[in-house]
């Protein structure tokens, strides 16, 4: 059986958590897209991982793999396998072959063409990890992948090719000195081919490198689980999202398929859990119909809120954006990725406030609409039409998770009801803390 994992908004809904919590009925935990922007954070006993490249499962000592759909910085990894290992534990983590490689230069070109961008109102709110520029040398044929480190003729000639290229787009284009620069490493072909060949040799001595399509099925052929975990959120994927305030891959479920190489009929008989923050909470510019930033009122309701929820982003450190939970955007998520079953996560932030509210439609040239225009530019002329919910009290939330469903408040299970039925969907579990022992499962899709 396979399990795909999709976050139903922005990002940072809370997937990590509830990857490690089913990934305890998987054997396989499959990263499809993304690279080391997607920070995600697992409790454990108290102690606290933070992971932006290797999936959420190896806490759990399953096997992780990274598909091809995702661009790789092998820096980042095994600093991270290192760490991890310090740590006490054994993570196995497999690499696709045809993934490809995040390289210094690709960093360098991010941060110089988000500051370009910044001028004209187009910034992403990248995390200059060079996420996007890989991505462009993939669609531009240009790029080095996974396979590539194992052979050095290859990578030899592989950055031979590009890196001319990127010297003379640095150069040129954006005016950057590198004869005088501190980046000017970055576009050393020597230098590149010397670290990335080093790499390449522990890949293949540590035997970290698989054909990603070829080894998930014989696993799924030979009975076991797989659990999709994807990263990021449905509104910001590159062709379903806030283009062009959007991740450079797609993070909704057919990613699954493509950044795998398993079939999307083997993906479409599984489960698709969507995952849902109880508010919503973005890094990054780009309109939000729902924020909470107009008077003095809402900037103190979202500091709370950011500050209770510790809003800051796992890999920038940034202060997060919040607004109050937008439906129009769950309603255009759970139709681009058919949910089998949702998972509301932080509903113990909100506890506590004195007025709760959801967009629940938003106001269009005087219209009502249910869900998210096609374009960036209409859906900033939104506004939302929201609705008015009982507040609930801060209560022992590890008790209600020992407790169960039943011990949630009335009033925040009356939210929840809401956001089942506009969604159409059941809720799997309902997150009432950071710990894998602060969510509340009440189904399992590996048991559906």
């Amino acid at each position: 059986m396979t399990v795909t994992i999709v976050g139903s908004q922005l990002g940072d809904e809370g997937k990590g958590a509830l990857v490690d919590i089913w990934g305890g009925d998987s054997d396989v935990v499959v990263r499809y897209q993304g690279g080391d922007n997607a920070g995600h954070t697992v409790v454990q006993d108290g102690t606290e991982y933070k992971l932006s490249l290797v999936p959420s499962g190896a806490i759990r000592g399953k096997i992780g793999v990274l598909g091809n759909g995702c661009v790789i910085n092998p820096e980042t990894l095994f600093d991270e396998l290192d760490t991890l290992r310090e740590k006490g534990l054994d993570p196995d983590v497999r690499l696709a072959r045809r993934a490809h490689v995040i390289l210094p230069y690709h960093r360098v070109l991010d941060g110089i063409e988000e500051e370009a961008k910044r001028d004209d109102d187009l910034a992403a709110g990248t995390t200059g990890r060079g996420i996007g520029p890989t991505y462009e040398d993939k669609a531009g044929r240009r790029g080095i992948r996974v396979g590539d480190l194992l052979d050095p003729t290859v990578l030899r000639d592989r950055l031979e090719y590009a890196v001319p290229q990127k010297r003379t787009l640095a150069e040129e284009i954006y005016g950057l000195d590198l004869a005088n620069s501190e980046h000017a490493d970055a576009f050393d072909i020597d230098q590149l081919f010397e670290t990335y060949r080093e790499y390449g040799e522990r890949l293949a001595d540590e035997s970290m490198t698989v054909n990603c399509g070829e080894f998930l099925v014989k696993k799924r052929e030979a009975g076991e689980e797989l659990l999709f975990e994807g990263a990021q959120g449905t509104s910001i994927d590159i062709d379903h999202g806030i283009y062009p305030y959007v991740t450079s891959s797609n993070p909704t479920a057919g990613g699954a398929a493509v950044g795998t190489g398993v079939a999307p009929t083997v993906i479409g008989q599984g489960e698709v859990v969507g995952i849902v923050k109880a508010y919503l909470s973005r890094v990054g510019t780009g309109p939000l119909p729902t924020e909470l930033d107009g008077d003095d009122r809402e900037e103190e309701l979202a500091d709370f809120i950011r500050e209770k929820g510790g809003e800051f982003g796992t890999v920038t450190g940034r202060p997060r954006r919040i607004g109050w939970l937008d439906l129009p955007m769950l309603r255009h998520a759970a139709r681009a990725n058919g949910f089998t079953g949702i998972a509301v996560n932080h509903i113990d932030v909100l506890s506590g406030l004195d007025e709760i509210h959801v967009g629940h439609a938003y106001e269009l040239d005087g219209e009502e609409i249910d869900t998210m225009p096609a374009t960036t530019e209409r859906w900033g002329d939104c506004t939302p039409v929201l609705k008015s919910f009982e507040p609930w009290e801060d209560v022992d939330w590890a008790a209600v998770a020992d407790d169960g469903y039943d011990a949630i408040p009335a009033n925040a299970r009356d939210y929840l009801d809401y956001i089942s039925d506009e969604m159409a969907t059941p809720i799997y579990a309902v997150g009432v803390g950071p710990g894998r022992e602060e969510t509340v499962v009440s189904e399992t899709p590996f048991d559906q």
